[in-house]
């Protein structure tokens, strides 16, 4: 408010003299003065005129040097206060502090990228960012140690590398994930790679971050043989075991009765039925290793799928129906929720449905088990779009739940909580979703209930 008091005031003063000047020149001339009181006040008007111009003139040539400044981002101009008494150096010390400001504000954004960077750089997860063009923005300490280079300037530099690692980086939208391979230093290494699509300042850029999950891969696929060849060390003994101890004890017999004066009429009915019995049983238990066997052989042998347009309230109906009489049979109270109602789902149908008829099997079985008396039997299906690339098919029950030991193995193969089954079904319902490029999931809490979710990316 000083200010612009005072560069009025000296407006007003200069405004004001050049049209006293005026009057005496107007006067003059009515008067009779003399020529020279004339010419002075004529050149004095001139001069008053052009010192007004003038000041003005250099007021608006500081405010734009001061804009420039603020423009080009260039704050090292200062502009110097000779206390003068005037307007000027109130503008001066204006401008001296809105120049010192955004000083300040240049060096907190500055300490705040170094500071980011820094984090950047040392941070363990490879970073890369690029735009449309392929030019990148940073790469970090990480990426540069996984992708064994020093310095790259656009990631088809990388196609020296790996053709196929320029191809993902490039095609990769926002949410998108992919496992490759790369050779590094002749030992080969599982990356894993996120991709996220950023805008800054009208430029569209993408953000990857990139991990050697070969150690974690290796550590899982370790503890999966294990698990496994711990369910197969199982199943198997349950079947060879006997089959080898009946033998055992069919050949102790058969040395007892036979001998160097052997009489096949010296073996008792009895005896030959405990034979029959025996032979009896080593072919069933024969028959359940070599079903056994034929099971774990399907794992292996998943078809690829035919995909198609799925309506996903018919698809329930179909299955429903299907099972509409055990359901009857059991008393089981069913909701299914479809959000929208419209949804579709892009899938094998064949395959999708030998999934959800497991699934609700199992549940209806888990309520069949139900210890507690007098509680209502409930099954939950659902559906719905989760995200617009995203939808998710939930089958739910209300039954005991499944303990936290065996949560973590109901995909192992030949695993199963169940009194009989040959815990094949989730197994070969997760090889299912995972030829689909979806995934299986379980939520359960004891006295509760449990809840098989399939995700499928669309």
């Amino acid at each position: 408010m000083g200010f612009n008091n005072n560069l009025k005031l000296s407006i007003a003063l200069r405004v004001g003299f050049i049209l006293l000047t005026s009057i005496l020149l107007v006067n003059a001339f009515y008067s009779n003065s003399y020529a020279l009181t004339k010419l002075v006040l004529g050149i004095a008007l001139s001069l008053q005129g052009y010192a007004l111009v003038k000041y003005l003139d250099k007021s608006n040539m500081e405010f734009v040097h001061f804009l420039d400044s603020i423009k080009y981002d260039d704050f090292t101009q200062t502009y110097s206060s000779k206390q003068t008494g005037t307007s000027q150096d109130l503008l001066y010390d204006r401008f001296n502090t809105v120049i010192r400001m955004f000083r300040e504000i240049r060096a907190e954004k500055e300490a705040q990228y170094q500071y980011l960077r820094t984090i950047v750089q040392h941070v363990g997860i490879g970073i890369i960012t690029f735009n449309k063009q392929g030019h990148i923005q940073i790469i970090n300490a990480a990426a540069k140690s996984l992708l064994d280079i020093d310095h790259i300037k656009n990631v088809d530099d990388l196609s020296a590398l790996n053709p196929e690692l320029v191809n993902s980086l490039k095609d990769l939208q926002t949410g998108g994930r992919d496992l490759l391979k790369i050779e590094k230093k002749g030992e080969e290494i599982q990356l894993s790679i996120y991709a996220i699509q950023l805008i800054r300042r009208e430029e569209e850029f993408k953000l990857i971050s990139i991990q050697n999950i070969k150690s974690e891969l290796d550590e899982k696929e370790m503890d999966a043989w294990q698990n496994l060849i711990s369910v197969l060390t199982h199943e198997i003994m349950n079947s060879v075991t006997p089959i080898s101890s009946l033998a055992a004890t069919v050949e102790s017999n058969l040395e007892e009765v036979i001998d160097t004066e052997f009489n096949v009429k010296d073996i008792s009915k009895e005896e030959i039925e405990d034979f029959h019995l025996a032979v009896q049983t080593i072919h069933r238990r024969s028959e359940s290793l070599i079903k056994f066997v034929s099971d774990f052989r399907n794992l292996t042998r998943i078809p690829i799928p035919k995909k198609s347009t799925i309506e996903v309230r018919e698809l329930f109906h179909t299955l429903l129906a299907l099972l509409k009489y055990d359901l009857d049979n059991q008393q089981i109270h069913l909701q299914v929720d479809i959000e929208p109602d419209d949804l579709t789902i892009y899938a094998d149908k064949e395959q999708i449905e030998q999934v959800l008829i497991n699934l609700i099997k199992n549940a209806m079985q888990a309520l069949e088990e139900n210890p507690e008396k007098g509680k209502a039997k409930k099954l939950h299906i659902s559906a719905k779009r989760n995200t617009p690339n995203r939808i998710s098919l939930t089958i739910g029950d209300n039954g005991t739940g499944i303990d936290e030991d065996a949560v973590h193995k109901v995909f192992i193969p030949f695993f199963t909580t169940k009194k009989s089954g040959s815990g094949i079904g989730l197994s070969l319902s997760k090889q299912i979703m995972r030829k689909h490029g979806g995934n299986i999931s379980v939520t359960t809490q004891m006295g509760i209930g449990t809840e098989f979710s399939l995700a499928f990316n669309q």
